[in-house]
C-alpha cells in the first residue's frame, strides 16, 4: 500500500470539490491540497452535464428573499432555512465570482445584463445559462483554474473508506484505489471535503454520469454518520425516451423547455398536465413526474411507455437556436426536438437527502467537511431546477474556506486505526478471491425493484417488497466476484464496488421512504397521500449499524420564517 500526505484532500472534482480547491489554496496557500477523483478531473461527474443554469436573484424586482420562498415552499417547508438562506444570499457573489475571477461567459441579454431564462416552480425568471451547456463552460474554467493552481490531481483514483484514528472520534484520513496500477493508496490528511456527488443511479432511468454509484453516501453511512431526507429523490419529468437499447434513454431534456413553452402531450396528441396543476407544464418537478406517470399507468403512453414533449410549435429556428445542445443530442439520436416532438420518462435525477453538515460544511465527524449532492437540508423535499449547481458552488466555496482557516487552527495529523485500516481494505478485496458471476443481472435487478417499488409512487407493500429484493441482491453480489483477473483498470472490480455502494444507499432510501408515512414533495405514500401541515414538517434522520438501518425524525427549526408567513415586502 502506497502512503501520501496531503493538508487537505478533496473527494470529487464537479462544482463543489473544484471552488473548494480554489478557496482552500487562497485561504492557506502555505497548504498542500489534493483531489481525488474516479475519473479525468473536468471530464467527469454531474456538474459537467448541468444543461439549464444556475438560479441568482439578480433582475429588476426579484430578491434573496423571493428566491429563499421559492426553495422553502418548493421544499415543502423541509429545508434547513439557515442554508437555504446561505444558498440564495451567496449565490449572488458567487456567480459574479464565476464571471469575473474564474471566466465563465454566460448569456447575457442586449443591454449587458445576464439574461435569466424561465425554470418550473419559481416565482421569477432567475436561472443564469450558457445557452443548454452551462455545466459544461463551469467545470472548464474551473478546470482551467484548479490546473494552474498547484493543487495535486489525483485522477482515477477512487475513494473507498473514510478511515478514523485510534480512538474513533476523529478523521485520519482516505482509503484509495488506484485504478490505473490496482493499488491501494492511503492519504493522510488533516481535512476532507466529500464533495463525490449523489447521483440515484440505482433506478430504471436515471440521468447521472455513468461514474456514479454514491460511494461518499456509502461511506458515510459506514463511518457512522447521519444521513437526512435520502427518501426525497427528485425524478426530472422528461428524461429522453430512446429506446431500451440505448445509454441515451433518461438523458435529461431541461425544464427550460418547458419553462419556454413546450407542451407534455399523451398518445392522442392532448396536453394533460392541466388535468393536474394550474401551473401546467411549469409545475414542480414532483408534480410534473407523477402525473406523467398517471398517465402512462392510465394506458396513455406512447409506443416506447412514455409521453411526448412537444416544442414544434415554438418555431423550429427558435428552439434550435435556445437549445442547441439539446437539439444536436437529439437529432444524434434520430429525434426532431427542434421541430416536432419526442417521447419522454421522468428519470431519477437528484438527490435531495446527505449528509448532515452546517452552515460551514462541518459535519459530526472531525476533520469531515461535505458539500453539494453529498450533503442533505439545502432542498428539502424537493429541489427547484437551477439550485443544484449553485447548491454545488456556493458551499464548495465555503467549505475550501472553512477547511483552509480549520486546518491552520484545529488541523493535526492522526494516525489511523491500523485494525480499521485493515479492514477497508479486506473489505475492498472481498470480490478478488470469488468465482465470477454475472454483475450485469444483478444491476437490472437493483434498477428494476428500485424503480418500481421505491420510485415515484410508493406504498407498504412495495416497500417491503423492496427490503426483501435488497437483502437478495446483496447476498448475491457478495457470492460472486473478479477471481483471478488483473487488477489494473480492473472495471469488473469498480463495477462490484460500485453496485455495493448502490445497494447500501438503495437501503437507506428505502429505510426512510418506509418510515415517512405521509407524502411529501418528492416522496409520494399511495397509501399515505395526505401531507402533513408545514407547521409540523419534520426530516428524516438515518443511520446504519452493521446491514440494519435506524430512522427517526426531527422538527424542522424555522428559524427565518414560519409557515403562513413571507420574508416578500414587496
Amino acid at each position: 500500500m502506497k502512503s501520501l500526505r496531503s493538508d487537505v484532500l478533496i473527494l470529487g472534482s464537479g462544482g463543489a470539490g473544484l471552488f473548494a480547491a480554489l478557496h482552500a489554496r487562497r485561504a492557506a496557500p502555505g497548504l498542500t491540497v489534493a483531489i481525488a477523483v474516479k475519473g479525468l478531473l473536468g471530464k467527469c461527474g454531474c456538474t459537467r452535464m448541468v444543461q439549464g443554469g444556475y438560479n441568482v436573484a439578480l433582475g429588476e424586482g426579484d430578491s434573496v428573499e423571493r428566491h429563499f420562498m421559492d426553495t422553502i415552499e418548493g421544499g415543502k417547508w423541509l429545508p434547513d432555512q439557515d442554508l437555504a438562506w446561505t444558498l440564495v444570499t451567496k449565490a449572488i457573489e458567487r456567480v459574479r465570482e464565476l464571471e469575473n475571477e474564474v471566466g465563465c461567459f454566460f448569456d447575457r441579454n442586449p443591454d449587458g445584463t445576464l439574461h435569466q431564462k424561465a425554470f418550473a416552480g419559481q416565482t421569477f425568471d432567475r436561472t443564469v445559462h450558457k445557452g443548454d451547456l452551462t455545466g459544461i463552460e463551469i467545470v472548464n474554467r474551473l478546470s482551467e483554474q484548479v490546473w494552474a493552481s498547484g493543487v495535486t490531481r489525483l485522477e482515477e483514483h477512487r475513494a473507498v473508506e473514510l478511515v478514523k484514528d485510534a480512538e474513533g472520534k476523529a478523521l485520519a484520513g482516505v482509503l484509495l484505489i488506484d485504478m490505473r496500477k490496482g493499488e491501494f493508496v492511503f492519504v493522510q490528511t488533516k481535512a476532507v471535503l466529500l464533495a463525490t456527488g449523489g447521483g440515484p443511479t440505482m433506478y430504471k432511468y436515471h440521468t447521472p454520469s455513468g461514474d456514479k454509484s454514491c460511494d461518499g453516501l456509502a461511506m458515510a453511512l459506514r463511518a457512522g454518520l447521519t444521513l437526512r431526507d435520502m427518501e426525497m429523490v427528485q425524478f426530472h419529468p422528461t428524461g429522453l425516451l430512446a429506446g431500451a437499447d440505448t445509454r441515451m434513454t433518461g438523458t435529461v431534456l431541461e425544464e427550460g423547455l418547458r419553462g419556454a413553452g413546450g407542451y407534455l402531450l399523451d398518445d392522442q396528441g392532448r396536453r394533460f398536465m392541466a388535468d393536474y396543476d394550474p401551473r401546467g407544464e411549469r409545475a414542480t418537478r414532483d408534480i410534473v413526474s407523477r402525473s406523467i406517470l398517471a398517465e402512462i399507468r392510465a394506458g396513455r403512453a406512447t409506443p416506447n411507455g412514455g409521453v411526448y414533449l412537444s416544442m414544434g410549435h415554438l418555431g423550429a429556428d427558435k428552439v434550435r437556436a435556445a437549445f442547441k445542445g439539446m437539439v444536436d443530442r437529439c437529432e444524434d439520436c434520430g429525434f426532431d426536438l427542434a421541430g416536432g416532438r419526442v417521447e419522454v420518462v421522468p428519470t431519477a435525477h437528484y438527490m435531495m437527502g446527505g449528509v448532515e453538515f452546517d452552515a460551514r460544511c462541518q459535519t459530526s465527524l472531525t476533520g469531515l467537511f461535505a458539500a453539494g449532492e453529498d450533503t442533505g437540508g439545502v432542498h428539502g423535499a424537493n429541489r427547484l431546477g437551477g439550485n443544484g449547481v449553485a447548491n454545488s458552488t456556493v458551499f464548495g466555496g465555503i467549505a475550501g474556506d472553512a477547511m483552509g482557516e480549520w486546518v491552520i487552527h484545529e488541523g493535526a495529523w492522526r494516525e489511523p486505526d491500523a485494525a480499521a485500516l485493515e479492514a477497508a481494505i479486506a473489505r475492498a478485496r472481498f470480490p478478488l478471491d470469488k468465482p465470477r458471476g454475472d454483475l450485469g443481472a444483478l444491476r437490472e435487478a437493483l434498477l428494476s425493484h428500485m424503480w418500481e417499488d421505491v420510485g415515484i409512487l410508493r406504498d407498504a407493500e412495495g416497500l417491503a417488497r423492496a427490503e426483501a429484493s435488497l437483502v437478495s441482491i446483496a447476498d448475491n453480489l457478495r457470492a460472486i466476484g473478479v477471481a483471478g483477473q488483473d487488477l489494473r483498470y480492473n472495471l469488473t472490480w469498480h463495477d462490484w464496488l460500485n453496485l455495493e455502494s448502490l445497494i447500501t444507499v438503495s437501503g437507506a432510501i428505502r429505510a426512510a421512504a418506509q418510515a415517512r408515512r405521509d407524502s411529501l414533495g418528492a416522496h409520494f405514500r399511495a397509501d399515505f397521500p395526505g401531507s402533513p401541515p408545514p407547521k409540523e414538517a419534520a426530516f428524516s434522520r438515518v443511520r446504519m449499524h452493521g446491514e440494519r438501518f435506524e430512522v427517526d425524525f426531527e422538527p424542522v427549526a424555522f428559524t427565518r420564517v414560519q409557515p403562513g408567513q413571507s420574508l416578500i415586502t414587496a
